[in-house]
């Protein structure tokens, strides 16, 4: 992919998460819309540069011909992708939430699950519409 269909990835994804995610962590989380939007706001924009570099790097060591990734890549792309927020996410989720530490990691154990189901999902619809869109993408770099 090119730097400028990366980025777009990157906000399709990001934007389409927030929609799904906010009302569900609203829900779970009893906090109110402001808060959970600005925290999910903050954790996107941090999860979009790793998103960036993360898959940039995965496509150099697995290759760019995305749609023969079978299930098992994607998902052991998904758990190292969502491993690596974890580093971030939690002390923040502590911050803005007030909450312990076990009760953060329960809620972000959550949403990780949510985000690894997401990812997976909306990664193989992108690269299956990708393909039909511009069918010389699977050899672009």
């Amino acid at each position: 992919m090119t730097v400028k269909e990366r980025v777009l990835h990157s906000i399709l994804f990001e934007v389409i998460a927030l929609v799904l995610f906010v009302p569900l962590a609203m829900a779970v989380t009893g906090q109110g819309a402001g808060t959970m939007t600005a925290l999910s706001v903050a954790m996107s924009l941090i999860a979009m540069v790793w998103n960036f570099v993360y898959n940039w790097g995965f496509d150099a060591v697995f290759g760019n011909n995305r749609l023969a990734r079978g299930f098992s890549l994607r998902l052991f792309h998904g758990v190292c992708f969502e491993l690596g927020l974890i580093f971030v996410s939690l002390p923040l989720l502590m911050y803005v939430l007030q909450e312990g530490f076990l009760k953060v990691l329960a809620l972000d154990l959550g949403a990780v699950v949510f985000f690894l189901i997401y990812a997976i999902v909306f990664n193989w619809i992108y690269d299956i519409l990708r393909n039909r869109i511009q069918p010389y993408a699977r050899t672009s770099k």
